[in-house]
């Protein structure tokens, strides 16, 4: 392996580096798909991760002028076909490889720039927000599944935006303690955090049950290879999602509800079992 080959090797191996560093439970999920979807889908998330990281840690620079440098170096990136930044280079050859529409990009890059100045989110808001940032991501990593075939990703189009839809929704339960407290967000529409319900949090987990039955029916449509990696994630958010429902609403305003790592690789042998014995 030489030239571009080899630097285009490394840099899959970098958005594998950063997904291990920053996420145990995708790390695991795309572990039990198919190897040769291991580094399109670790190069999606290196991209999505680099971009938040922008919005949410990056207090001591100017994050509008660094997210709007990342917008354009995507670009040059897809227009050029090559980057010096790994994380955009592997990202534009999986964009082009499996036809990645830009939409989805801007989308989801416009939902970054939300996270900069907006603080509160009316139900329009809201949606547009979590589409971009969620629901996009879905359908990017559903690009890759179907490998090229129209008519399925079309058919799973929907199941993929809930899948991408109830992962947010769980993630902004589980962090309304740090999102208020350490940047002054709250998502969901019409909650105010210092009088946070259990009213409150039972419609919004009714909104959430909705998303992951509408979910459920498209990871049984999945390719083969893709099915048992989606269905780990689908599992483990599940299982933090359950968990999160048993907790009362004073108790999720105080701390972070978290599965264990002993937990995770449980879930991911009993997914295994499932899957091999067509039990999903």
């Amino acid at each position: 392996m030489i030239g571009m080959d080899l630097f285009s090797q490394t840099t899959f191996e970098c958005s594998k580096l950063i997904t291990q560093r920053y996420s145990t439970s995708f790390t695991l999920g795309i572990r039990t798909l198919h190897k040769r979807f291991h580094f399109p889908i670790y190069a999606i998330y290196g991209y999505v991760r680099y971009a938040d990281e922008i919005v949410d840690t990056f207090h001591e620079h100017d994050k509008s002028m660094l997210l709007e440098r990342f917008r354009k170096d995507t670009l040059l990136a897809l227009e050029e076909k090559v980057s010096l930044n790994p994380v955009l280079h592997s990202f534009q050859q999986v964009v082009r490889a499996y036809g990645i529409e830009w939409e989805l990009i801007d989308a989801f890059l416009h939902s970054m720039e939300m996270d900069l100045d907006r603080t509160r989110y009316d139900q329009t808001k809201y949606q547009e927000y979590i589409y971009g940032s969620a629901e996009v991501v879905g359908l990017m990593c559903l690009r890759v599944f179907c490998e090229g075939d129209s008519a399925l990703y079309h058919s799973l189009k929907a199941s993929a935006r809930s899948l991408g839809a109830a992962f947010q929704k769980v993630n902004f339960l589980r962090d309304i303690k740090s999102d208020f407290e350490d940047r002054g967000r709250v998502y969901f529409p019409g909650v105010d955090f210092s009088r946070f319900s259990a009213s409150a949090k039972q419609q919004i987990e009714k909104d959430i049950e909705k998303d992951f039955k509408d979910a459920y029916a498209g990871i049984l449509k999945l390719p083969e290879g893709a099915q048992m990696g989606v269905y780990l994630a689908y599992l483990y958010y599940q299982k933090l999602f359950n968990k999160i429902c048993l907790c009362p609403a004073s108790r999720i305003l105080k701390e972070r509800i978290r599965i264990a790592d002993q937990k995770k690789l449980l879930l991911l042998a009993q997914t295994m079992l499932r899957y091999q014995f067509n039990f999903l």
